[in-house]
Order: C-alpha cells, then sequence, then structure tokens
C-alpha cells in the first residue's frame, strides 16, 4: 500500500479546488512532506508546489441502545493538502 490512503472529495474540498488548485489526500501517519509531493507527482503526473498536512485525533462516539450505553471511538488520520502548479489539474473522476 502506498503513502496515498484516498483522495478528500467534499463539498470544502471541492471549493478550495476551484479557488486555489488545492487537493486533500489522507496519508499514512508516518508520512511527511517530501514523501507526499513524490507520490501525488508519481501517481497523477502533476507538479506540487505545497504540500501541508494536519493531524487529526479520534474523537469519543457514545450512544443509547437497548442494552445500555456504547462507547467507542473513531480513528485518528493525517490529511495532506496538495497544491499544484498553475493550469495542472486532478480529475478523480476520469476511471469510473
Amino acid at each position: 500500500m502506498g503513502i496515498i490512503i484516498k483522495p478528500v472529495v467534499t463539498e470544502k474540498m471541492t471549493k478550495l479546488t476551484d479557488k486555489f488548485n488545492r487537493y486533500g489526500f489522507r496519508v499514512k501517519k508516518d508520512a511527511n512532506k517530501l514523501q507526499i509531493k513524490d507520490a501525488v507527482e508519481k501517481m497523477y503526473n502533476v507538479t506540487v508546489v505545497k504540500v501541508n498536512t494536519m493531524n487529526y485525533g479520534g474523537k469519543k462516539k457514545s450512544r443509547y441502545t437497548k442494552s445500555g450505553l456504547l462507547e467507542g471511538k473513531t480513528s485518528a488520520y493525517k490529511k495532506a493538502l496538495v497544491t499544484l502548479k498553475e493550469g495542472d489539474t486532478i480529475d478523480f473522476y476520469s476511471n469510473i
């Protein structure tokens, strides 16, 4: 499995893509910015200008059921925002 786990395709990310040519990816927790840059450039044949990373901790979740209170936790993950060179684009829907 590579550095990139999956692209982040949400309304907020689509707005960032349209305005600033930035794309979001969920990446491995131990990946650094240089590894992320190389992986995106190889996978999508684009030129990466800048990479910003964010670490998200898991959230605690709980719900009430017939059998009582169920508690759990969502998984922690790392997200990378990648800025591409002017004119480069990534089409996530081309291979559907």
